[in-house]
């Protein structure tokens, strides 16, 4: 998608314009009814009398649509409303076959303009994909949205820019197949976005993984005719703030058919292409950061490969040695992502990080408990770093459900052969899983955010779409640039 944002001093005449309007307006307010005729005011007038929050204005050659801001239980909600006010006004947008549409802020809220331009530039996404007949493969027209005046700063449109790019470039990988996306070449994605955004990439292949002892990474790759990434990107400015790093882990499994505990196909192993949501995830948040210069010294991890029956498959009852020295029973092969995301936690331990954060599309037991509307997150940071990723995780709308780790479901991950079984019970799957990193990452300050509901989503919800989400990039990246406060 080629959209780009941009900040202008004013409106061109006969131009497409949005105006977004104060709470509880009644009345067309003298600086959005310049140059209309009292009939068309009149007629926006009725409306908003009405409590018509989306009102449009047909010139024929332009049109101008009114946003009235809407009264809601928190601020967060409120920014909320208006990304879903994007979405709606997209799809107008894209029934005129509108190119460019200019937002003026007339209301009290400083973040509206930037808000809607967010929740429209997010509704506007399409998967390229890869279809070859013209009619099919037909592009959204919309080409630029401009903010006006004091709507917003050209250096916050241009930082909104970088983000969303960034959850365009998770998505993106997100919605690739397999045969499009393996894991080399998801490795060789995120390089290539490194080099366009300014972090460095250092991809480790199988004979560095194996001299790092990485079992859990290995085992799950003994299926497959294609060896396993494990990707290190990097951002560290000269100006960074922190004295030690943040670290994000992101499962990459490319593909999961479940290994020899093979997944049943519809509703399951069909989209098993977003099993690597959380590597993606990293990408993009990295791709935001280096873009938009932050002062902070943030590490990616991105340890991938796809889990097969084939070949010399691992299997049930098989012993694991982990690159922290542990020994796991496998007791389910499609357990097969907290076995990646061990090896690649306890990596992160060189770093002597100050948080490390992992995202992974983890257990179906978290899209039980919350379903797709948010998130599931636990961990043994503080109870401040925990309060603050909430914070933004509301402030994102990518919302997140906290879950205890009491020692209790440590007994879950108990086997009688090794130190820890990869499967616990079938009751509060999340969170036994949660204690199974837990053991790969102690002593450093950590959470994990289970995010396998949110991800991917089959059926589109608003500004969110339908397919990959880029779940994860939006929250991280105002957690992280939070710090600098």
């Amino acid at each position: 998608m080629s959209l780009t944002l941009a900040h202008a001093a004013a409106a061109p005449a006969r131009s497409t314009q949005v105006f977004i309007l104060p709470l509880g307006t009644t009345a067309l307010p003298p600086a959005a009814a310049t140059d209309l005729p009292a009939e068309a005011c009149a007629y926006v007038d009725a409306a908003l009398a009405d409590d018509q929050k989306l009102i449009t204005l047909n010139h024929f050659s332009h049109q101008h649509y009114f946003v009235v801001l809407e009264k809601k239980p928190t601020p967060d909600l409120q920014l909320e409303a208006l990304r879903r006010a994007g979405h709606q006004l997209q799809g107008l947008l894209k029934k005129e076959k509108t190119t460019e549409v200019f937002i003026q802020n007339l209301s009290e809220n400083k973040e509206a303009a930037l808000t809607l331009a967010e929740g429209l530039f997010l509704a506007a996404y399409e998967f390229a994909g890869y279809k070859t007949d013209a009619k099919s493969r037909a592009a959204a027209p919309l080409t630029r949205l401009t903010l006006v005046g004091e709507a917003a700063t050209p250096a916050q449109v241009t930082e909104l820019q970088n983000l969303l790019e960034g959850v365009l470039f998770a998505r993106d990988l997100v919605n690739a197949p397999l045969n499009k996306l393996n894991a080399q070449q998801l490795a060789d994605q995120l390089a290539e976005a490194g080099d366009a955004a300014g972090y460095t990439t250092e991809i480790l292949d199988l004979v560095h993984i194996e001299s790092l002892r990485m079992g859990g990474l290995l085992a799950v790759n003994l299926g497959s005719p294609e060896p396993p990434t494990f990707s290190i990107l990097e951002w560290k400015p000269a100006n960074a703030q922190n004295e030690h790093p943040y670290v994000l882990v992101g499962k990459g499994v490319v593909y999961d058919t479940g290994g020899l505990s093979l997944k049943p196909t519809p509703g399951s192993m069909d989209i098993m292409k977003c099993d690597m949501a959380g590597g993606a995830a990293v990408g993009g948040v990295l791709y935001a950061l280096a873009k938009n210069q932050v002062p902070l010294h943030v590490i990616g991890l991105v340890p991938a490969t796809d889990n097969r029956p084939g070949g010399l498959a691992y299997v049930p009852g098989d012993v694991l040695t982990m690159h922290a020295g542990l020994t796991v029973e496998v007791k389910n092969t499609d357990a097969e992502g907290r076995l990646l995301l061990a090896d690649a936690l306890s990596f992160a331990r060189k770093y002597h990080p100050q948080l490390v954060i992992d995202l992974a599309t983890l257990t179906g037991a978290a899209v039980r408990a919350v379903g797709t509307e948010a998130a599931a997150v636990m961990g043994t940071a503080d109870a401040d770093t925990t309060a603050r990723l909430l914070a933004a995780a509301h402030r994102t709308h990518e919302r997140l459900v906290e879950f205890p780790l009491w020692d209790d479901y440590g007994d879950h991950m108990k086997s009688d052969i090794a130190d820890l079984s990869n499967l616990g019970k079938a009751e509060a799957g999340h969170i036994s899983a949660a204690k199974f990193l837990e053991r790969f990452i102690e002593g450093t300050p950590w959470l994990h955010l289970d995010i396998a509901g949110p991800a991917f989503l089959t059926a589109a919800d608003s500004y969110r779409g339908k397919g990959g989400t880029g779940m994860g990039v939006r929250l991280l990246y105002e957690f992280l640039t939070k710090q600098l406060a």
